[in-house]
């Protein structure tokens, strides 16, 4: 077993240039929801400099973000804005911190932001710059001119307004080695699954593909250097140990866009990495969750893996139709996404995925082969069948050639888009509103989510809970409660499709299908309960035997 020390850093100190004299914080807002490695790595970059840094919620109310913001007189106020439907949060709370007498500095960073600060200065009209893709040099820079108080206009990487127009500096190369970055700082508390903890972390940045629909890939292309970086698996499997014995972390969650697995450079990655958490004596020990195409699916490399803690592996599959997957550029086959499925059952790994029923390019025999896909890969109940409708966000190649086709509509904020057929608005618009009124994917009461969630758990049992017993009886439970939640949805959309085909509704009611949600939901919660309650001696003596339930 190698022998790491404790604490464990591998990035080195900031250099003297940026070293902090300033009494004034730095403070960061942004959404803390899961964890939110983009601020922490910000954070840490700015505290290792010797800058102190606050980090708040945005999801806080608004007073009492003013109220901390005014406590703190910060040097620089920076915005982590995820999404674009975000931009009215943002924009008012900035308008409410001046009002309250903020006139530090305000920059904002994150993929929309990067990818059109022009929008984004013209929606937040109080800031004063734009840090643009990956921001850790950027923002040391800038809260160090601040902090000196000198000229910040020429820094690398912002873009800011001038004379009314918005100038856009040249861009800072990606960073070129991740492992000279400083852990990320994870000041909130840890996500539990039956006390167990967990915490995400990243083993690389960027993506090699370039899916039309997603804005990742831009991200990652527009700013100058490598595209994908992976760190030293040993300097992951450190970060993992040093997580695991100091904040007695068992469940990692993998954050990477793609986790390296594809071709053999990335395969070997992978396999290096395994060989680190055997001998790092975390292999039994821990659980492991990642995101990965279906190409990447490997029989041989994911049974390694599994058995060195790998439980839940997370696919964005997006299409059941030839067609679809063209337009969304997966530069993959339906096949492929059929034969990745079947390779994880017959390894007995669970998965969940992404999926987009409806994408620009839909029509009925489209969709009725997604219907079709969905029950070939999920009909058996191994997961919730899952669903969305396709989104043009900004950057993406999709959404220049909606443009270009004059069949984008909606706002900067809520971008939509025409389908080719009208009986396909008409048929999502009524798919879309029986199923979320119904609870089926958005909500707390939800229940697909619900669903996964309790397979989630069934699979954290079996790996870090290794004395529970009667775990088959209760998965063939769940995975009949699964079949019939899945059976409901595939009737629904069937029949949706059968209506509209002929220009009428499917004939279901929001009421029938809410009620027969809320029947399945009870029977899983009853069902999931039932079988934990059984097992809390042996749940509560593992935790013990952990140190993790003190007695």
């Amino acid at each position: 077993m190698r022998n790491f020390p404790l604490p464990v850093t591998t990035a080195p100190r900031a250099d003297s240039l940026h070293s902090a004299h300033t009494q004034q914080p730095v403070l960061l807002i942004g959404f803390l929801n899961q964890g939110n490695l983009g601020l922490g790595y910000l954070a840490a970059t700015l505290r290792q400099a010797g800058y102190r840094v606050d980090i708040l919620d945005i999801e806080q109310d608004v007073a009492s973000l003013c109220q901390a913001a005014q406590a703190l007189r910060p040097l620089l106020i920076g915005f982590s804005l995820i999404f674009q439907f975000y931009l009215p949060r943002f924009a008012a709370l900035a308008e409410r911190l001046r009002d309250h007498d903020q006139t530090c500095h305000f920059t904002i960073g994150g993929h929309f932001p990067s990818l059109n600060p022009t929008l984004t200065l013209e929606h937040i009209p109080h800031l004063d710059s734009v840090v643009r893709f990956e921001g850790e040099q950027t923002l040391l820079e800038l809260t160090s001119r601040l902090d000196k108080q000198q000229p910040w206009h020429n820094i690398d990487g912002i873009a800011y307004r001038q004379d009314e127009r918005v100038r856009m500096n040249p861009l800072r190369p990606l960073l070129p080695d991740l492992d000279r970055l400083p852990y990320p700082d994870r000041e909130y508390e840890a996500e539990t699954i039956l006390g167990q903890r967990a915490m995400p972390l990243i083993a690389s940045r960027g993506c090699a593909r370039t899916c039309s629909f997603c804005s990742i890939h831009t991200f990652y292309r527009q700013a100058p250097g490598k595209v994908v970086r992976t760190r030293q698996p040993v300097h992951v499997v450190e970060e993992m140990h040093h997580l695991h014995h100091t904040r007695g972390i068992n469940i990692f969650l993998f954050q990477d866009d793609d986790f390296p697995l594809y071709g053999k450079a990335w395969q070997r990655w992978a396999r290096q990495f395994v060989a680190e958490l055997w001998r790092s004596g975390l292999a039994g020990r821990i659980a492991w969750k990642i995101n990965c195409r279906a190409d990447a699916v490997d029989a041989a490399l994911f049974t390694e893996m599994r058995a060195a803690g790998l439980y839940l592996v997370y696919m964005g599959l997006e299409s059941g139709s030839e067609h679809g997957l063209q337009t969304l550029h997966k530069q993959i086959d339906v096949e492929q996404n059929r034969r990745a499925v079947a390779l994880l059952k017959q390894i007995g790994m669970m998965f969940e995925f992404g999926f987009m029923l409806f994408d620009p390019s839909s029509t009925l025999p489209g969709i009725r082969d997604n219907i079709s896909f969905l029950k070939d890969i999920v009909g058996d109940g191994s997961a919730a069948a899952v669903f969305c409708r396709m989104i043009p966000y900004e950057g993406t190649p999709i959404k220049a050639t909606l443009e270009a086709e004059g069949r984008i509509r909606g706002d900067i904020c809520n971008p939509d888009y025409d389908f080719l057929e009208p009986c396909i608005e008409s048929l999502y618009k009524e798919v879309h509103e029986l199923t979320s009124m119904a609870g089926w994917v958005h909500g707390q009461r939800s229940l697909a989510p619900n669903i996964n969630w309790a397979w989630n758990e069934l699979a954290i049992i079996r790996r870090l809970f290794p004395s529970v017993r009667h775990s088959r009886r209760y998965e063939t439970n769940l995975r009949s409660i699964t079949r019939a939640a899945n059976q409901l949805l595939f009737t629904l959309l069937e029949d949706a499709c059968q209506g509209h085909e002929f220009g009428r509704t499917s004939g279901w009611s929001e009421a029938d299908l809410g009620e027969r949600c809320d029947r399945l939901l009870e029977h899983l919660l009853h069902t999931r309960n039932r079988f934990i309650a059984s097992q809390q001696h042996e749940l509560s003596k593992e935790l013990h035997r952990t140190g993790l339930l003190v007695a």
